[in-house]
């Protein structure tokens, strides 16, 4: 699902992590059920009782786990806003204050329910012994989940990082080109020349002046092909580009700046190369829930240019959709030296689109 730019920054700057996710839960789930298991090994003294114990001491620890979800998903904002010393020590104490609310509550419901909860402990050293097992365990979960937030927030931020360097990823060679040709054109056909100018400004505007990680395949592809038109400008009947995307749903989220840096590549690893140049295709097909794209050229057999630009761009690509989808999508090449292709494969979403 995709984030508004306001709502990624937010998400980027959090203190705390996101007690509403599902995947925030099943790790609260899992480091309480273990504590279960822990302590009943540990206060396990009766044979043949080990999985009545487990299942008492799982259903106060669940319990608990599972209201401190809630609240902490509940209450997250304004906690943010006191600050990140201050998240910390108050979540802490909501957490805490809740334990004690459960302890006391399990204790009482032992008094009325002697055959289903059985407390051996007296009233206070009960309260002051699940207090004292619960504080540690909350600070060193609370721990675990704020070093896995960092290391989260540390990757959407390098992602951003990424976006912005490959937003201003340019090749001076290709402005210094299409400038040549606008002022070739301004004596030549000055109509077009204008349109080569909106074409170069509508490009840069793109390129420069996105936010947020993704945007639909419409947008994307209309990039792509803006700047198709300023580059056949340059090689004219040398350049052929074959777009098969029809069977693709236009709504479709991907991140940004993806299709155009590859049809660049294509272009400038492969198309100038040739001394009749050739054709790129860009073909597009939906399988199920997938989509693919695939950008292929053909390859000048014995010219190459330097592969870092080429492999920045790739590199930054496959980054940015393992952020994205995680295993769920792939970004293949296939080089068999007369002919480089670029496959994506990722998970069709339309979410906020």
């Amino acid at each position: 699902m995709s984030a508004s730019p306001d709502s990624e920054k937010k998400e980027s700057q959090a203190y705390l992590p996101d007690f509403c996710a599902a995947g925030t839960v099943f790790v609260v789930v899992l480091i309480a059920e273990l504590v279960a298991i822990l302590l009943t090994l540990a206060a396990h003294d009766t044979p043949g009782l080990f999985m009545v114990e487990l299942a008492r001491n799982s259903l106060f620890i669940l319990w608990l786990a599972i209201l401190s979800s809630v609240v902490m998903c509940l209450f997250r904002d304004r906690l943010e806003s006191a600050g990140k010393t201050r998240t910390f020590v108050l979540g802490f104490l909501i957490l805490e204050l809740l334990c004690l609310v459960l302890a006391e509550l399990s204790f009482q419901l032992s008094l009325f329910f002697p055959d289903f909860v059985t407390i051996r402990d007296p009233h206070l050293f009960y309260i002051l012994r699940t207090v004292a097992i619960s504080s540690i365990v909350i600070a060193l979960g609370m721990r675990y989940l704020y070093v896995s937030s960092e290391w989260r927030r540390s990757i959407v931020l390098e992602a951003q990082a990424r976006i912005s360097a490959l937003q201003a990823l340019i090749r001076p060679h290709f402005l210094f080109n299409t400038m040549n040709t606008i002022a070739s054109l301004t004596r030549t056909n000055p109509r077009q020349a204008e349109e080569a100018v909106e074409d170069l400004s509508d490009l840069m505007r793109a390129n420069l002046g996105r936010s947020g990680n993704r945007t639909t395949l419409k947008a994307e592809l209309e990039v792509a092909a803006i700047y198709q038109r300023i580059e056949k400008l340059r090689l004219g009947d040398r350049l052929s580009v074959c777009w098969n995307v029809a069977d693709l749903p236009m709504r479709a989220l991907i991140p940004s700046l993806t299709i155009q840096p590859l049809l660049e590549n294509a272009i400038y690893h492969g198309i100038e190369l040739l001394p009749d140049g050739g054709e790129v295709n860009v073909a597009g097909r939906r399988d199920d829930n997938i989509l693919e794209i695939v950008i292929s050229n053909p390859v000048a057999e014995g010219q190459k240019r330097p592969k870092s630009g080429n492999q920045m761009a790739l590199n930054n690509i496959r980054q940015r959709f393992e952020l994205a989808y995680g295993s769920r999508a792939k970004v293949e090449v296939e080089d068999s030296g007369s002919a480089y292709a670029v496959k994506l494969r990722f998970p069709h979403d339309e979410s906020a689109a």
